[in-house]
């Protein structure tokens, strides 16, 4: 299964060891073949000069441009003297300067008319960009030199870094290119030519040396297969290997708990919950074990449907384990499905009837007595459903027979944790994951693609619109004071609200932020604003006279559940919190919310936040607070949240904002994303079709005896640590 040697050789053997070193730390390339998939960004032509009219302040670039002037300046009384270079590029002009002895060289090389690569960070002098002593590469029309390096009418840009340049980049991939040919190629040869893709070996030539536009889209087809393919074998493997396992059927009793549960629900189930507790139940009464992300809106009804499935699978003989990524919402939790079940969790204890079950709860700062007495109901089978936090991991916790886990808000938990808790069963447990943020159908394919994928799209009878609107606090202060207007409005209607802050503001909290302080942070000279500062402010202000208090993640357990239980019973105006409140708390009589610094957090994010509002009868009102400037892409990203209430829609544009990358590497699983190509977005039918190409192949051959290039793609494409995220998904 070894990969072809030449591939796998290190770069220093091939480029000298200091920029090998500069690869390894700052490209994470080490080997031939990780800089052969290292692909150019974009392309800039001969013909055609690059735009300067746009250029992004304090990111690395290459322009290619031509000198219109260039001046020496003497400064500090004629002691000093500087190089003032003006390029052009036809939509907008930029300035070089060079100081000190480095201005020799650039002197002589850099006359009007001559045609260069320049690279260097954008930075502003007298509110106009400029890149200070920019590495730069001639590209003379004439000398046969640069027209072989630079081959062909399109000048590769490579993703660079300030100690190495593009060219250099380039320079490197010419030294390793005939490795190219070696290349092992992945796809099924029938594959390749019933889609018209080109060799893989000749892909490679084709995105790092073009002849024109036409080359990079061959090469880039191929490439995308590749990529989402080898994503998705990975992936039907993976689903394959699960239907192997056994577990045990859980099938639902008649006249049980689930049907006693049933009978004094106070409504009637929504069509959507119904098809997917329908879903649900097919897989629970198999014997292999479900896969299955549940994702729906915030409020749709998923707690429901999940507590449903653990009451079947109590009725079936099991327990279920239900893992929250907080102790605020596993105490939430375990509040409100008690309340629903009523008698029914009441198993063992005077009231209870005669199908109740013990729902216990098990968090890291419960006391010693109620968490010995939590860990003997799980090993005995007393208690039927257990709801926590990471604590339920913990090797002490052992079940009597645990059919089930629950996960919430999948994206907080690594892996191994899911993977933990499922060894705790005699056989794999069944798994369901839920979620509440939005996925677009091909994200759900590529990064949760070892799932089967139910969707909630509809909102239970009785839950109220939410309206969403921008207040621009710099541009119109007004706006601001008109906000807390509204929220005493709210209170005086008898509601409540909330007020979320990006930063709890203690002592700890300001030096973090000291410490790290973004390129944004800087440009704006002021930290976000902080729970603690803020409640000050508003009871001492605008809000004097109401009951405010604050929540955030570095308060006792304790003290943050007695919060919520207080705000919950109405004995709280207003509730000043972190993001701890983004996920579960469900408060209907909270009807306002107003996200300070709304800016600062992503669109998911916003729309999670704004889903705490309005699940009473009454409207609920999201108030997004910024000091962004009108014409700013986060002003941009606001607007789109207050344009719509469809989570799908914004996951979307969330997504176009992020790189993918973040969304399946460092997102999931700590490690880089093995995308270079293929854009979850764009691509959406490539993937789809590789999709049904993997299970197609998978099935008739699941351990690629007839594919072995496949299987030493599968090593090489997604990386040791990826496989083994897949692995344990």
């Amino acid at each position: 299964m070894d990969r072809v040697p030449v591939l796998e050789e290190p770069l220093k053997k091939l480029l000298g060891p200091a920029t090998a070193k500069v690869m390894a730390e700052h490209l994470d390339l080490h080997t031939v073949g990780d800089l052969l998939h290292h692909y150019p960004r974009r392309y800039a032509e001969r013909g055609e000069l690059s735009t300067l009219a746009d250029l992004p302040l304090d990111e690395h670039v290459t322009v290619v441009a031509q000198v219109a002037t260039a001046r020496i300046l003497k400064f500090n009384n004629g002691r000093g003297q500087r190089l003032e270079v003006t390029i052009t590029d036809g939509s907008g002009q930029l300035q070089l300067v060079f100081f000190g002895r480095g201005i020799h060289k650039p002197h002589k090389d850099l006359l009007p008319g001559t045609r260069a690569m320049f690279a260097g960070k954008v930075s502003a002098f007298n509110r106009k960009l400029q890149l200070a002593h920019p590495a730069y590469e001639l590209l003379r029309g004439d000398s046969t030199e640069a027209v072989d390096t630079w081959a062909g009418a399109l000048i590769p840009i490579y993703p660079a870094t300030a100690k190495l340049e593009s060219w250099k980049i380039a320079k490197a991939v010419d030294a390793v290119l005939p490795s190219a040919q070696e290349a092992v190629d992945p796809l099924p040869r029938s594959l390749r030519s019933g889609r018209g893709l080109v060799t893989l070996p000749e892909a490679l030539l084709k995105i790092h040396r073009p002849h024109g536009k036409g080359d990079v889209a061959e090469a880039k087809d191929r490439l995308k297969w590749d990529e989402a393919f080898v994503l998705q074998v990975a992936l039907a493997r993976r689903r394959y290997a699960e239907t192997q396992l056994p577990a045990v059927a859980r099938k639902p009793q008649p006249d049980g708990l689930l049907d006693a549960f049933d009978a004094k629900l106070p409504f009637t189930l929504t069509e959507g919950q119904q098809k997917v507790t329908a879903e649900i139940f097919d897989d629970l009464a198999t014997e292999h074990p479900m896969h299955r992300l549940l994702q729906g809106e915030v409020g749709s009804g998923k707690t429901m449907v999940a507590l449903r499935a653990m009451l079947a699978v109590v009725d079936a003989g099991g327990q279920a384990a239900m893992l929250a990524p907080t102790e605020v919402l596993a105490q939430q939790h375990h509040r409100s499905v008690t309340e629903m079940m009523g008698e029914l969790a009441e198993g063992g204890m005077l009231g209870g009837t005669e199908h109740a079950t013990k729902v216990v709860l098990l968090t890291g700062s419960m006391g010693a007595a109620a968490r010995r007495q939590a860990l003997l109901d799980l090993v005995t089978g007393e208690a039927g459903i257990v709801i926590g936090t990471h604590a339920l991991i913990e090797d002490k916790v052992q079940f009597h027979d645990l059919g089930l886990v629950v996960v919430d808000e999948q994206h907080r938990f690594g892996v191994e944790q899911r993977d933990a808790l499922r060894s705790k069963g005699k056989q794999p447990p069944h798994l369901l994951v839920m979620t509440a943020t939005p996925i677009p159908r091909t994200v759900a394919m590529t990064v949760f693609g070892d799932l089967e994928t139910s969707v909630l799209d509809q909102l239970p009878a009785g839950r109220s619109p939410i309206a969403s609107h921008v207040v621009p606090a710099a541009d119109k202060p007004h706006f601001l004071a008109r906000a807390w207007d509204r929220v005493r409005e709210e209170v005086e209607n008898g509601h409540q609200a909330y007020v979320v802050c990006p930063r709890i503001g203690d002592d700890l909290d300001d030096k973090a932020a000291a410490k790290k302080k973004s390129a944004e942070d800087e440009a704006e000279k002021r930290p976000p604003l902080a729970v603690v500062e803020v409640a000050e402010q508003l009871t001492a202000g605008p809000l004097a006279g109401l009951r405010v208090e604050i929540l955030h993640g570095r308060m006792a357990p304790d003290d943050k559940d007695a919060v919520m239980r207080r705000f919950a019973a109405g004995d709280v105006d207003v509730l000043v919190a972190t993001t701890v409140i983004e996920v579960g708390v469900n408060v209907p009589n909270a009807t306002a919310m107003v996200i300070m610094d709304a800016d600062r957090f992503g669109v998911s994010q916003l729309h999670q936040l704004r889903g705490r509002v309005g699940r009473g009868s009454a409207p609920g009102l999201c108030l997004l607070v910024t000091e962004m400037p009108e014409a700013s892409p986060a002003r941009g990203r606001l607007s789109a949240v207050a344009s719509t209430l469809d989570g799908f829609e914004l996951s979307r544009i969330d997504l176009e904002q992020r790189r993918e990358g973040d969304v399946l590497g460092q997102a999931q699983s700590g490690v880089r994303s093995s995308l270079r190509v293929l854009t979850v977005i764009d691509d959406e039918e490539v993937i789809a079709e590789a999709r049904e190409e993997a299970v197609t192949l998978v099935s008739k051959d699941p351990d690629l005896v007839h594919y072995p290039e496949l299987r030493t793609a599968l090593d090489a494409l997604v990386d040791k640590e990826r496989e083994q995220y897949l692995e344990k998904g």
